[in-house]
């Protein structure tokens, strides 16, 4: 169609002149807002819209951990903007929008992701009128604005029936000649909670307006610097002096002011900054498709989490090959969540189902591989107390009948002889399958997370296997290996780092759960008093 060839040409002036031609065989447009910033706060609808999504537009400030929520076929175009500096023009961007719906066609989906909630103030209001007046279909799925999120995650609720009974928005860019367009009289007046958001380069002049209107110098005052993050801080002050000591402490944008009596609940109600592992940073070296558990909890008791996959693990052609042996079996050992997964893979892609285990009795070496298989509405018959092959082994020895059964070890290529020893040393009859292997993974680190590494910018770096710290080593040779703490999960994997020369600490017991307990015991601080430096 001619239209359409104009709009991928970029000839825009008029698009509702077209009104009704574009919008016949154009995808659905979604402005989604993408929350503050801490990636779990994005809505149920956000993340279903990213996980559909043909194209996504994304700002500067939307997190990786986002991204990653994206199909992985899913076309990624960053127009985002730094320092008041677009990188992508307004216009541009709601051409681009045009462009897509039509480049996916009808049946798509393309998100525009913004962050915060689209309509407040981030110029979503324009892009779903280019988009309407194109006929192009949009919808709009609200996020969770920074002007509530950032202040409540420091301790600063926007409304308290005390001290505010009305709060109010107000952005500190300034128009394109210079001028900040606010009534700071009109704002004074509400005598209520003031939010100004994109305010750090125009913070003195805000503060100045302010009060040349009459409001007090020591109302209290606060700025948010990067709010919901692993790396948040607060700055407490007066509305006479808070600029100045923002500009003493480096504050930069992303950043909110935050004016009124509120503010003084702060020391009080700020819950984040009380988290155990506050202002710590850690990495995690699990495979990425079994490190979001670890990464959610270590974040959630406050640490800056960043992750580097040392191993991958994938299935080896002898998992298929048993399939049809399993009527040979009395007893099917299960020793890590993947084994589980690779089982159930297996199944699914061959002649038969879940039936072909009702004759086993199954055993789990642990809670999690355990769960992995409720999942599947699997119960294990055994788990040991003590998570490893040696118990395992044993509680195997005392449950299984050396005359009539026989015993299938189902796990990864050269795992330790604990198991399979104890079975022999009983004359319990049993195979041993190497069903997966798990191999130093290919990637390269970043250059510059090796140096951070080295100049101990990181508390801990988590291992959850012997592989995964033989595979840092391999990845970092030239990092000191005391310069972070090793925090082990079970005692196998402390001897594997230990060798290796890191300075260890090891979970009490072989769960994702001990793993995050003995991190904070080893590395978390209270840093209650230092968020409002």
């Amino acid at each position: 169609m001619e239209d359409q060839g104009q709009l991928a040409g970029g000839h825009m002036d008029d698009p509702a002149t077209s009104r009704g031609v574009r919008a016949e065989g154009a995808a659905r447009v979604a402005l989604v807002g993408a929350g503050p910033g801490a990636p779990d706060l994005i809505t149920v609808r956000g993340r279903e819209f990213l996980a559909r999504a043909n194209t996504v537009l994304y700002d500067r400030l939307i997190s990786h951990e986002l991204l990653g929520l994206c199909r992985p076929d899913a076309k990624l175009i960053n127009v985002g903007k730094h320092a008041g500096v677009h990188s992508v023009p307004q216009q541009e961007i709601n051409r681009l929008l045009m462009e897509e719906a039509l480049c996916v066609g009808a049946g798509g989906l393309v998100v525009r992701l913004k962050g915060g909630d689209p309509y407040v103030f981030g110029r979503g209001g324009e892009e779903a009128s280019a988009l309407a007046a194109a006929d192009i279909p949009f919808e709009v799925v609200p996020g969770v604005s920074s002007a509530v999120a950032a202040p409540a995650w420091a301790g600063i609720p926007v409304t308290d029936r005390r001290f505010a009974s009305s709060c109010t928005v107000v952005t500190g860019h300034r128009r394109t000649d210079g001028t900040l367009d606010i009534d700071y009289d009109a704002l004074v007046r509400t005598r209520g909670t003031l939010v100004f958001l994109m305010g750090v380069a125009t913070m003195p002049q805000i503060c100045a307006g302010l009060l040349a209107a009459g409001a007090a110098a020591d109302l209290p005052a606060a700025v948010v610097e990067r709010g919901t993050s692993a790396s948040q801080r607060r700055i407490d002050g007066t509305l006479g002096g808070i600029a100045e000591r923002a500009r003493a402490v480096g504050v930069e944008s992303p950043a909110v002011l935050v004016v009124g009596a509120v503010c003084a609940l702060a020391p009080e109600l700020d819950w984040y900054d009380r988290l155990p592992l506050r202002g710590t940073r850690v990495l995690v070296t699990r495979p990425v498709d079994r490190a979001a558990g670890l990464v959610r909890a270590l974040a959630g008791e406050g640490a800056a989490v960043e992750e580097f996959p040392c191993i991958e693990t994938r299935p080896l052609p002898s998992a298929a090959k048993m399939l049809g042996r399993l009527r040979n079996f009395t007893w099917l050992v299960l020793t890590s969540t993947f084994g589980v997964r690779c089982l159930m893979d297996v199944i699914a892609a061959g002649p038969l189902d879940l039936r072909c285990l009702g004759h086993l009795r199954i055993a789990a070496i642990g809670s999690a591989t355990a769960a992995a298989l409720a999942a599947h509405r699997i119960t294990a018959d055994y788990v040991p107390e003590v998570y490893d092959g040696a118990h395992l082994g044993a509680g195997l020895v005392e449950r299984a009948d050396a005359a009539c059964d026989r015993v299938l070890i189902f796990r990864a290529r050269d795992s330790l002889t604990d198991l399979p020893e104890a079975l022999e040393r009983a004359g319990v009859p049993f195979e041993d399958v190497a069903a997966y292997e798990t191999v130093l993974a290919p990637v390269s680190p970043a250059p510059d997370l090796a140096r951070r590494l080295a100049a101990g910018e990181f508390d801990a770096v988590t291992f959850t296997s012997a592989s995964t710290a033989r595979g840092f080593a391999r990845a970092f040779p030239d990092v000191a290996p005391r310069a972070f703490t090793a925090v082990c999960l079970g005692e196998t994997t402390r001897r594997a780092a230990a060798a290796l020369g890191y300075r260890c600490v090891v979970s009490r017991a072989a769960t994702i759960e001990s793993l995050v307990e003995r991190t904070v015991e080893a590395i978390g601080r209270e840093r209650g008093a230092q968020g409002g430096a």
